[in-house]
Order: C-alpha cells, then sequence, then structure tokens
C-alpha cells in the first residue's frame, strides 16, 4: 500500500464478540485437549484416529492420498508425512494409485482396522464425556447449525 492510499478503519469487535470469541476458542481447545488426552491412553494421536476413521468410511478402508487430504483439511505432503509414520506402525499401507501415476492409496491394514474397532468405544466415550453429554439436546442442536453455517464455504 502506498503513503497515500487510507488505510481501512477497523471493525474492531464489540466487549461482547470478544468475549464470545474467546469463549468458543477455549472451548475448543479443552475439548480436544481431553479428547487427545484419552486417544493417547490408548496409543494414538488425534490425526491417527481421524485418518483410521475417515479410511473406515470407505467400505475397503482405501481412499487416494488427494482425497483423504482433502476430507481432513490437510496439505498431501502433510498427510503423507504422517501416513509414514502409520505405516510404520502397520496401521495403513500404501499403494500405487492406478488411477492416477503420481498418486497413492492410503487402505487400512488389518492391524488398522483392529486398533480402530478397539479404539472407538473409547474415543465415543470421550466426546461423550467432553463434549455431548455436556450440553442439552437444544444446545446441541443449536451448535450443530452454527457449525454447519461456519464451515460450509461461503
Amino acid at each position: 500500500m502506498s503513503t497515500n492510499e487510507t488505510v481501512p478503519p477497523v471493525d474492531w469487535l464489540t466487549p461482547d464478540e470478544d468475549r464470545t470469541w474467546r469463549a468458543y476458542l477455549r472451548m475448543v481447545t479443552a475439548v480436544q485437549f481431553g479428547v487427545a488426552q484419552d486417544l493417547a491412553a490408548l496409543g494414538l494421536s488425534e490425526p491417527d484416529y481421524e485418518v483410521l476413521s475417515t479410511l473406515s468410511e470407505r467400505e475397503d478402508g482405501t481412499s487416494t492420498l488427494h482425497e483423504q487430504a482433502a476430507k481432513m483439511g490437510w496439505s498431501r505432503s502433510r498427510l503423507s508425512r504422517h501416513a509414514s509414520r502409520m505405516e510404520a506402525r502397520e496401521l495403513i499401507h500404501r499403494a500405487p494409485d492406478p488411477t492416477d501415476g503420481r498418486g497413492c492409496l492410503l487402505a487400512l491394514t488389518p492391524a488398522g482396522w483392529d486398533v480402530l474397532r478397539d479404539a472407538a468405544p473409547s474415543h465415543v466415550a470421550s466426546v461423550r464425556r467432553h463434549f455431548v453429554d455436556r450440553l442439552t439436546p437444544e444446545e446441541l442442536t443449536a451448535l450443530g447449525r452454527i457449525a454447519q453455517k461456519l464451515s460450509t464455504d461461503r
């Protein structure tokens, strides 16, 4: 911006808006921290569980790296590095994508399916304890609507 241009005024948050924003940030941090601690007790990270659970949504437990990264909101390089760590633990395996010579497929291994099946009940209990059971049905419905509104592309 040149020195001759004027800087647009800042639309500062009102005290109520600021309080709500900060409460939202604290809420997200608290819920994620609680669930992450519970997953860590099972030997999994939140990203591990997200990879396993989203792959399990496919009947064959397989997805392209590109589709998986998009679904998780990650870059392909970030997912590729994380997939390498999970592959070393034999939770997933990679294979060439027959439809894309530069791409690869991520697939759950039998051990990955077992880990997910073992972890899922504890994970659901954790989500209930740190999130669902702390809200009324009406609050959950309202929060679901708000989350949908904020996560939808404009």
